[in-house]
């Protein structure tokens, strides 16, 4: 079953309506760690009057990696802040001071077929300038992921390599969003399907 799995993903052209043109529900959230943060803890807000959290969240996104290749799809597990960096005060990169959640969020692998990969998140668009965390980033899957942590929701998310966080990133980005929509929309059934299994294993 899949009307309780939550797809979340930032923007529409990075899914160009392959879903909803099969009646399957997006939450799109906007660009970056507030918006994707704000927007899922709504939606959950919303769903818990409604009667209940959706039984896992799957996020679709695109993302630059210097590791793996252009147009290949990625099972993000785990997840760090690359621009949460507080090093002058003592505390290593990544880590928010003061929390219980740990700096590296970790979910299980789901998908055999798909490579694994550190989703290093951040509220810039990496192009090879900064200090890389990881070897895929975006912009909003660690916000996802540490809302469902805090939740207790299954989450999973599969990037898109859409560019090499090089000079050339921003033009890559914009000439593979529609290879990006088309293999999130062929991957699903895979991801559904290995929810469903989880379940059943779990029962």
């Amino acid at each position: 079953m899949t009307k309780d799995i939550l797809i979340v993903a930032a923007l529409r052209d990075e899914t160009k309506h392959h879903f909803e043109e099969r009646s399957i529900p997006v939450l799109y959230t906007g660009i970056g760690k507030v918006n994707a943060a704000y927007c899922l803890t709504l939606e959950l807000a919303k769903s818990k009057l409604q009667g209940g959290l959706p039984r896992a969240v799957i996020n679709f996104g695109t993302a630059g990696s210097p590791v793996f290749k252009t147009h290949e799809l990625v099972e993000c597990t785990r997840f760090v802040q690359r621009d949460m960096d507080l090093s002058p005060l003592g505390f290593a990169r990544g880590v928010t001071p003061f929390e219980d959640t740990p700096a590296m969020l970790e979910v299980p692998k789901r998908l055999r077929n798909l490579p694994t990969g550190i989703c290093g998140t951040g509220d810039s668009f990496e192009n090879g300038a900064g200090v890389m965390h990881g070897d895929v980033f975006d912009m909003e899957a660690y916000a996802l992921a540490k809302v469902c942590h805090l939740e207790g929701l299954p989450f999973l998310s599969v990037k898109y390599i859409t560019d090499g966080c090089d000079h050339n990133a921003h033009n890559d980005w914009n000439e593979n969003l529609h290879r990006a929509a088309a293999s999130f929309a062929e991957v699903f059934s895979d991801v559904a399907a290995a929810l469903t299994l989880q379940d059943s294993h779990a029962g």
